[in-house]
């Protein structure tokens, strides 16, 4: 039984006046490690970090004064539970805990403020399937993002894309593939897509549907004492459309995304440390949003 890091919740929905697309979305595809091989479970916990401090039109920089937001920086806990009932049939649950800081330009003042605030996001259920082949190298996921996170902290100046929730309720659809690379099962490849499609909104609101993608190998030939290493190297992919309804900003929310991820998984049984940062090497957003140069996650899991 092998899995891994575990996933992100927290779809959170670009804005109507100030416009910084959010993309957490991306945090829930990544690494081979957190694909299930078997049946048996996974607690797990995970951190992620982001710092949106960039002002991007179109596919560069552009000058901050044209976005009154200045600098949304996001810090997502995750808990979670996966638990393979046999070799074909499983579910994974999540919960998150999203600390927030958002700058921007007071719309009644014109002053640059700052708002800090934290709360819980969108919970994730997923069903997961894995028995198309004997050695469940193909699976797919079913689930739903439920709207469990608040999306009216001081509305008058925290616009609808940078609540930690996003009141919606999505359908998602997921799945994986990997095989070896070599002979000898230590070279290894893998991809991931998922689609997150909301389906219910509230309050003029509708996310832009988005869909995230991974492709990537590693090398499980490393080790130290009882400690295995892996190693791995990922290329993510994002596509989010614009968010639609009275309160939301279609002009400036929706973007590409390429990314670069480096990253590595220690396995010290029944335990898993896995890590990675993402650089994007290419983004083309609608309008003025903000960007983060880089984003981070580490996560912990504990296989039973």
């Amino acid at each position: 039984m092998k899995f891994g890091g575990g996933l992100l919740a927290g779809i959170l929905a670009p804005q109507a006046v100030h416009a910084c697309a959010c993309g957490c979305g991306i945090f829930d595809v990544g690494g081979s490690g957190m694909l299930p091989e078997g049946a048996g479970g996974m607690a797990f916990v995970e951190y992620d970090y982001m710092d949106q401090n960039r002002n991007w039109h179109s596919d560069h920089t552009a000058s901050a004064d044209d976005n009154d937001d200045k600098e949304l920086v996001s810090h997502f806990t995750t808990v979670g539970l996966q638990y393979m009932f046999n070799r074909s049939w499983g579910v994974q649950a999540e919960l998150p805990y999203t600390f927030r800081s958002f700058k921007g330009t007071d719309d009644g003042t014109g002053n640059v403020m700052t708002h800090n605030w934290s709360g819980l996001g969108d919970i994730r259920i997923n069903a997961i399937y894995t028995g198309f082949s004997d050695d469940l190298s193909t699976g797919v996921s079913l689930g739903l993002k439920l709207p469990t996170g608040s999306f009216k902290e001081d509305a008058d100046f925290v616009d609808r894309d940078t609540q930690i929730g996003s009141g919606s309720t999505d359908i998602l659809l997921g799945g994986f593939y990997r095989g070896d690379i070599d002979t000898n099962h230590q070279w290894n490849w893998f991809a991931q897509f998922q689609l997150d499609l909301p389906v219910a909104t509230q309050e003029g609101y509708r996310p832009g549907t988005e869909f995230d993608s991974a492709a990537g190998v590693d090398y499980r030939g490393f080790s130290l004492g009882s400690v295995r290493i892996a190693p791995l190297a990922q290329v993510l992919y994002s596509n989010r459309a614009s968010d639609s309804g009275g309160n939301a900003d279609p002009d400036n929310t929706g973007y590409q995304r390429i990314l670069l991820s480096p990253g590595v998984e220690f396995h010290i049984h029944p335990m898993k440390i896995y890590a990675d940062a993402e650089f994007p090497v290419y983004q083309n957003f609608t309008g003025d949003q903000l960007a983060a140069p880089v984003m981070f996650k580490i996560s912990m899991s504990w296989m039973f």
